[in-house]
């Protein structure tokens, strides 16, 4: 069984930080970590993920050059940084790990239950 437990949502106004952060525990392996969100009225979508031991990152297209996403193996714990933040990043952000979920999921079916980044224009 995994656990995802995911912090650092607040509001913010535009153009500030956030760092998410996600605690994993159990048999999270090799997995791929990642983060997705769903902004309201608005389906679920990719974000970030990082993968492989040399730590393979991929992006959204609207996140790159302002997100980073990184993970200490020790702590395994997934961060995402999130820099020069827009309204439109919205949304309840999501940790994932895993590796027999859907392609839409880049295979990660574990979950946490989200945290919410509001930001202010």
């Amino acid at each position: 069984q995994v656990r995802l437990v995911e912090s650092g949502g607040g509001l913010v106004q535009a153009g500030g930080s956030l760092r998410l952060s996600c605690a994993a525990s159990g048999r999270t392996g090799s997995y791929a970590m990642g983060w997705f969100r769903q902004a309201p009225g608005k389906e679920r979508e990719f974000v970030a993920r990082i993968r492989g031991s040399v730590g393979l990152k991929n992006y959204a297209d609207s996140v790159k050059g302002r997100f980073t996403i990184s993970r200490d193996n020790a702590k395994n714990t997934v961060y995402l940084q999130m820099n020069s933040l827009k309204p439109e990043d919205t949304a309840i952000y999501y940790c994932a790990t895993g590796e027999y979920g859907s392609s839409a999921n880049y295979g990660m079916d574990y979950w946490g239950e989200g945290t919410l980044v509001t930001v202010s224009s």
